[in-house]
């Protein structure tokens, strides 16, 4: 991973919430006499990335970090708290001007390279989209140069820009929409599971294409997964969330060789080790609680092994536990 990394925060997310009213109609709730009904998808969250770096967040699926990912590119607004790019406060900003400028910086790369592309444009037309929208090339044959480019930077040729999405395999889908986040020059991007819908040997090449593409660009990532071994090949940092709250964070080396909080160390426990085999592992008890209703104090500690009388009435809040690496939990975090 590079080291060419300065110290100044890209992106702070401050006391970030968001909230989804997943109430029936007003009708059916007074019939039934029921009241509201308030996912709390994320519950206040703060997190800073450095330029240049790739900050992961992982945990298990429902507990919040894709809807960050959709926070931070303003696909939703946040219920509470801010989001600042490079010292500007995005969730403030009403210059249009000025939001067009930052939207330029920022891109995401999503999930499923299937469901992502019109299937109805040729290549060229999808990657050339922001060059268009963002007015950053004048005339035709200019940015028809500049699409062939960007598709050469991501391992295929000028050429495809001229076929539609289905004449392509998963893995050079997910490369189309990495040119597509590549062509309004960001110096952000959103990374939601970017592998995940890919076989695995094909999982190995997007993510060297990943960082060949950051250390060559400058880049900086917020990196969005479940599978741990796809993040320690990726993140300089990493925050572990559950049920919309972050419970540990710090260095990947930290996470990975000193995990503190027990939801990390049981997460720990699921990734594939040769030297494990035969050995007993502890598998991951119960199920995340409804976000809709969560459990009082902790809300790890339904499932927790350690958990105590505390965990079960105050909430844990983020405490140091060694140089940059931060825990919320009240049995770990004391020792």
């Amino acid at each position: 991973m590079s080291e060419n990394i300065n110290n100044l925060p890209l992106l702070r997310a401050t006391g970030l919430k968001r909230y989804f009213d997943v109430s029936k109609p007003l009708l059916n709730r007074l019939l039934e006499g029921k009241p509201r009904m308030i996912l709390k998808a994320v519950s206040g969250v703060d997190f800073e990335i450095i330029k240049g770096e790739t900050y992961a967040l992982v945990g298990e699926s429902g507990c919040g970090k894709s809807t960050v990912a959709n926070l931070v590119v303003g696909l939703h607004a946040p219920t509470q708290g801010k989001i600042e790019f490079d010292g500007i406060d995005m969730t403030a900003a009403t210059n249009p001007a000025e939001i067009k400028r930052l939207r330029r910086r920022i891109a995401m790369i999503f999930q499923d390279p299937y469901a992502s592309l019109n299937p109805r444009w040729r290549v060229e037309a999808i990657v050339s989209e922001p060059i268009r929208a963002f007015g950053l090339i004048k005339g035709a044959r200019a940015i028809s140069e500049r699409t062939g480019h960007l598709l050469t930077q991501v391992g295929l040729s000028g050429a495809d820009g001229e076929k539609y999405p289905h004449e392509f395999s998963g893995g050079q889908r997910q490369r189309i929409s990495i040119a597509r986040a590549l062509a309004s020059e960001p110096d952000f991007i959103v990374c939601d599971e970017p592998t995940s819908a890919l076989d695995v040997s094909v999982q190995a090449q997007i993510l060297n294409l990943m960082k060949g593409l950051q250390n060559t660009l400058d880049l900086t990532y917020l990196f969005i997964s479940h599978d741990l071994a796809v993040v320690r090949h990726m993140a300089h940092r990493i925050g572990v969330m559950y049920l919309g709250r972050l419970c540990e964070t710090g260095p990947a080396d930290a996470i990975f060789s000193n995990p503190v909080h027990p939801y990390t160390r049981l997460m720990l426990e699921t990734i594939p080790d040769i030297e494990m085999t035969g050995k007993h592992r502890k598998p991951m008890a119960g199920e995340i609680p409804n976000p809709i209703d969560p459990p009082p104090g902790c809300a790890f500690h339904p499932r927790c092994p350690l958990a105590e009388d505390l965990c079960r009435r105050e909430p844990p809040h983020l405490q140091e536990k060694n140089e940059n690496h931060r825990v919320a939990c009240h049995v770990t975090g004391k020792k």
